[in-house]
């Protein structure tokens, strides 16, 4: 052990002074060293970060080049010496270091209390400014404004300061330099200017907000573009530039305004593409109608009604009903349009029965023309129901012109010039037609008519008759030269026909129906019994053949007829008796199947066929006209759902019982059907525009109701970090605390979620903190207000001792302070000595009082005194059943009593008052119950 001591002693006497364990011999050492020598330089880089100050700023005094001073003010262990040191050497207090070199050094430095000393001390303005630009700090910049010895320094300074804090301490600070105190006054007030400026233009952009919000929010009415673009005007015209906020919720306003009138805007496009397409297809059936009723009054002017003009007149009604059909199915006819279509149908049914009901007498009169025979001839046209008003048929005509002939003969044998020349012109004009037939009937009549006639009057009229008949007979040798080598090969091809097994049962009906119809077109041109008995037999073959399958046709005809028969029926009991709330799309369904099934059903017996097809247009006819008062009567609920809906949107109930009708009105919506195609999109989008504008309403509440609820969560947040941070400091704080709670009553009822419930019972938590330091205070102050009456006490005591020695009791003069039921206790206290009580009384309520003073203070008593405890217990139960007194109200009352009671001895109040006062120290730190 010893030599180990004799080595450490030897080796710090031999060791360098600048490495001595002593500090003030290496200060010494430092002051002895030459920096200009690089091993005493090291030395006193080293001393320079010695752990004693006297030692570091001796070593440092000794370097005079900043450059290695400023890289050791890097290190973290940089002393306070090493920045004095620099302070002296760039602010040119110590060394020869000229300016130019000072100013690169100090523009490259960061350290700000380095840079704040050399602002200040700098030997150069140029210097001072140099470190006064590398400063940021406002509070630095502050300092060098007011305390700096240049005044171009300090007002450099002062006009880096640009916050209203900075500003306000500058003015009020800046007391050695007037004209700086009133360049930052100036600049506080414009900067306040400013910032007022810029309130009331965040004001007016956050108003405009509003109003673009509201606008966005409000339903379309005609002014609503107008409102609009003026409101982005005025948005466009505010100067100051919006927050990314403002500018987020401008542009969000913009999208739902825009957004509601490409909505308008569609809807009315919309709405009057439906209409464009209502009048297109209006003029459509107008302009069908209007053709079908010229062309039924051109049959009624015409002087014939032949097969030709019947077969245009039909092909024209399919083609109206086909397109009538198609129009009605997307837009409801005009009610009068319609009364004019049912018109237009009924004079079409008229004509198409009327030449229907030809049919049967049309053989009849045939026949009487062929034979002749008048009487045939006006029985059969009396029995043909063909009407007044329509224009003859073509045999209806000749009929009527035999029947007049026959007349003119039986009233007079001589026929008249006038009659003569109209019958020879029809007879050139069949014979120029070539129709063979009817020239020779015509033919026949006037020979037979013109036999006896003579005279000269005649003659030229019997030279033209004797002309047409050589015309006639020269076309009769040529339809006999044309149709002989015709019959023949008819004739071969009939029986080639009838030889023939390859073809189907189809195929042949077709070619026999052609041969037939060529051989009957021939007429009894190049007639010979022998071609006609080969044909006629030919034919019958033919017909032997087919006879199965024609029985089968027929068979299926009929089955088709009966089908289509039932399916009239069904339709016909269907609107005889319609469901008034029947779904036009059902009954549109129906037409559409009825129809499949009338094409599946074909084809039928040709007898039958005009009219079940009669009765089947009608009942379609029919079927459609329900279809349309249907789809009105739909229409027509719905445009009232329209109604109603646009009230919902006026009203002023709550917004959730709006929706709540809403949705009932788009469940009512779907429950009723469609309305006609076209005029069904025109109320959807309108109803629906409707209902959206109600769901963004009560969109826009929520967010609005949310808002507000984030707002007064906010607010109870506020006032919960408000009132945590208050301590009341006296009794009489509980007025801020009652405010306090009042504010948060108004908050409620907060909404629920944990947040609130967390809010709650933090609330909870510091009212009842605040509660109990409240009653501790008071309990507190009501101490130090006995303690205060100390001397009033003691002068009691001293008249006590007097009255009960015997002496005159004198009487202790009254406080100013003392007031209450304090000043009566010292009234009582004074006249308990003119009647003083016993000695004994005295005790137990001195007893008694300090016995309530434990149980107060929660201190246990002595056995002997637990009677008492649990009598003054039960005292305190049955006073308090009106109003329980505050632990502060009851210690204030046993105080009073304290006072009250008297004349106290002396030696009773000595070995009581330890005690008391004890139980008063308790009180006066013991936290509530």
């Amino acid at each position: 052990m010893s030599g180990w001591i004799a080595s450490g002693w030897l080796r710090r006497w031999l060791a360098p002074r600048w490495q001595h364990p002593d500090p003030e011999i290496r200060r010494q050492a430092a002051l002895r060293l030459e920096p200009g020598k690089d091993a005493e330089h090291q030395q006193l880089a080293r001393l320079a970060r010695d752990p004693d100050a006297g030692v570091r700023q001796a070593a440092l005094s000794r370097l005079v080049a900043p450059r290695p001073l400023l890289a050791w003010l890097g290190d973290e262990a940089a002393s306070q010496e090493l920045r004095h040191r620099l302070v002296e050497l760039l602010s040119g207090r110590d060394g020869d270091l000229p300016l130019a070199e000072r100013l690169p050094l100090v523009e490259t430095l960061e350290d700000a209390d380095l840079l704040e000393a050399l602002a200040l001390e700098g030997d150069n303005q140029q210097l001072r400014l140099a470190a006064l630009a590398r400063i940021d700090d406002e509070a630095r910049l502050i300092r060098q404004a007011c305390d700096n010895g240049i005044a171009g320094v300090r007002r450099t300074a002062a006009e880096r300061i640009t916050s209203e804090a900075g500003l306000t301490r500058l003015a009020r600070e800046a007391r050695r330099d007037k004209q700086v105190a009133r360049q930052a006054r100036k600049a506080l007030a414009a900067l306040r200017a400013n910032e007022s400026q810029a309130r009331e233009a965040l004001a007016a952009r956050e108003r405009l907000l509003e109003a673009v919000e509201q606008q966005a929010q409000a339903p379309w009415e005609p002014l609503f573009g107008g409102r609009f673009r003026h409101l982005q005007r005025e948005w466009e015209a505010l100067q100051s530039p919006p927050s990314r906020a403002q500018e987020l919720r401008y542009q969000e306003a913009c999208l739902r305004c825009r957004k509601i009138l490409s909505d308008h805007e569609a809807r009315h496009q919309a709405h009057q593409a439906a209409t464009q397409r209502q009048a297109d297809a209006d003029q459509v059936r107008r302009e069908l109608v209007e053709a079908l009723e010229e062309s039924l009054s051109a049959l009624q002017r015409s002087d014939l009604l032949t097969a030709q003009d019947i077969a245009s007149l039909q092909s024209q009604k399919r083609l109206l009903a086909t397109r009538w059909q198609a129009l009605s199915d997307q837009h409801v006819p005009d009610a009068d349009l319609r009364r004019r279509y049912d018109q237009a149908l009924s004079d079409y049914d008229t004509i198409t029965q009327a030449w229907e009901g030809l049919r049967e007498p049309a053989a009849a009169i045939e026949e009487a023309l062929t034979q002749a025979d008048p009487a045939a001839l006006a029985a059969a046209l009396a029995d043909c129901p063909w009407p007044d008003h329509l224009p003859p048929t073509p045999l209806l005509k000749r009929a009527r012109a035999a029947l007049e002939r026959s007349d003119a003969v039986e009233a007079d044998q001589q026929p008249s010039l006038a009659w003569l020349d109209k019958e020879l012109d029809e007879l050139q004009h069949l014979l120029e037609r070539g129709a063979f037939k009817g020239a020779s009937r015509l033919h026949q009549s006037l020979r037979h008519r013109l036999e006896g006639v003579s005279g000269e009057a005649y003659a030229p009229a019997l030279a033209r008759f004797r002309r047409l008949a050589a015309q006639l007979a020269e076309l009769r040798d040529w339809r006999g030269f044309v149709a002989g080598p015709k019959r023949d090969q008819l004739c071969q091809a009939i029986e080639a026909l009838a030889e023939e097994t390859q073809l189907g049962d189809r195929e042949l009906d077709h070619q026999h129906r052609r041969l037939v119809k060529e051989w009957k077109e021939l007429g009894s041109a190049a007639a010979t019994r022998d071609l006609a008995e080969r044909f006629r037999a030919a034919s019958d073959r033919i017909h032997e053949r087919l006879a199965p399958w024609k029985s089968a046709r027929q068979a299926e005809r009929q089955r088709n007829l009966e089908a289509r028969e039932a399916l009239c029926e069904q339709l016909e009991a269907l609107l005889a008796h319609p469901d008034p709330a029947a779904d036009p799309d059902a009954l549109r369904e129906i037409r559409d199947r009825a129809r499949e099934q009338w094409r599946h059903h074909s084809p039928v017996p040709r007898e039958q066929a005009e009219s079940i097809g009669r009765r089947f247009g009608r009942i379609r006819h029919d079927l459609q006209g329900l279809i349309d008062r249907r789809a009105q009567e739909i229409a027509g609920a719905k445009r009232e759902l329209i109604d109603a809906a646009r009230q919902l949107l006026d009203d002023a109930t709550p917004i959730d019982r709006r929706t709540t009708e809403a949705k009932r009105l788009q469940q009512r919506w779907r429950s009723l059907g469609r309305a006609p195609k076209g005029e069904e999109q025109i109320l959807w989008r309108e109803f629906r525009g409707l209902c959206d504008q109600l769901f963004a309403h009560r969109e826009a509440e929520r967010d609005d109701l949310a808002r507000r609820t984030k707002a007064r969560l906010d607010t109870m947040q506020t006032l919960i970090d408000r009132l945590d941070a208050w301590l009341p400091q006296v009794s009489g704080d509980a007025e801020t605390l009652d405010r306090a709670i009042a504010e948060a009553e108004a908050l409620e009822p907060l909404p629920p979620g944990r947040r609130s419930e967390g809010m709650r019972r933090r609330w909870s938590g510091i009212v009842r903190a605040r509660r109990e330091r409240l009653l501790r205070l008071a309990v507190s102050e009501e101490v130090a207000r006995w303690q205060a009456l100390r001397p009033l006490r003691d002068a009691h005591l001293a008249a006590d001792a007097q009255a009960l020695a015997g002496e005159s009791p004198a009487e202790v003069p009254e406080p100013a302070t003392l007031e209450g039921d304090m000043r009566q206790a010292h009234q009582r206290r004074n006249a308990a000595r003119r009647q003083p009580s016993s000695t004994q009384e005295v005790e137990e309520q001195l007893i008694r009082l300090r016995v309530h003073l434990a149980l107060l203070a929660g201190e246990p008593v002595g056995q002997q005194d637990e009677p008492l405890r649990l009598a003054i217990q039960v005292e305190r139960l049955n006073e308090g059943r009106g109003r329980e007194l505050s632990r502060a109200e009851e210690v204030h009352a046993v105080l009073r009593e304290l006072l009250a009671t008297g004349p106290i001895p002396a030696e009773l109040w000595a070995r009581e008052v330890h005690e008391l006062d004890a139980l008063l120290a308790r009180l006066w730190h013991l936290p509530p119950p």
